[in-house]
């Protein structure tokens, strides 16, 4: 016999008088909730605030009637096919009737919910800004500006005329 099986006899003789005690006691629920990463939310909310607010490049953005954007790595067929309505759009959000700062907030909580339900494409109606005054269609680019800069957002692009057309973006969004 080797070390190893020494051991177990001796360990079993000397636990071949023991029994267990039963009891009456209920064992513990080992089942926890989920922590939540209160800290990143924050910061990433933080972060969202801070490109909201930034000047943008819109040579990334193209402007005119139309908008469109494709996150840097992607194929430009993406776009083709998100233009055409390739994917199914699964929710969508109305900002009429809103001004920026309620829009801006609105459209980070659709794509924070959306992502949430693992939702990949949704349109955000924005309006044609026809009434925006001189200062153009404020909706619109702020809409745009914020897709171009959030995280989970691949590309959107203008819907088409059966969908709201220039006042309207598809949304592709990463899962």
């Amino acid at each position: 016999m080797n070390g190893k099986d020494d051991d177990k006899d001796l360990f079993r003789q000397a636990m071949q008088d023991v029994r267990r005690i039963q009891g009456d006691r209920v064992a513990p629920n080992l089942r926890r909730r989920k922590p939540l990463p209160r800290q990143r939310q924050r910061d990433e909310a933080m972060v969202l605030d801070e490109l909201a607010n930034a000047p943008i490049d819109f040579e990334t953005v193209e402007t005119g009637e139309e908008i469109s954007w494709l996150r840097e790595g992607l194929q430009r067929r993406v776009l083709s096919r998100l233009r055409r309505g390739h994917w199914r759009i699964q929710d969508e959000l109305d900002l009429h009737e809103m001004n920026t700062d309620a829009a801006s907030g609105a459209i980070r909580t659709f794509l924070g919910l959306a992502h949430r339900d693992g939702l990949s494409c949704v349109k955000i109606i924005h309006g044609k800004g026809l009434r925006s005054g001189p200062d153009g269609p404020r909706l619109k680019r702020l809409t745009a500006r914020l897709l171009s800069r959030h995280p989970r957002v691949c590309a959107f692009a203008s819907a088409p005329v059966r969908d709201g057309g220039t006042g309207a973006v598809y949304v592709l969004l990463k899962r």
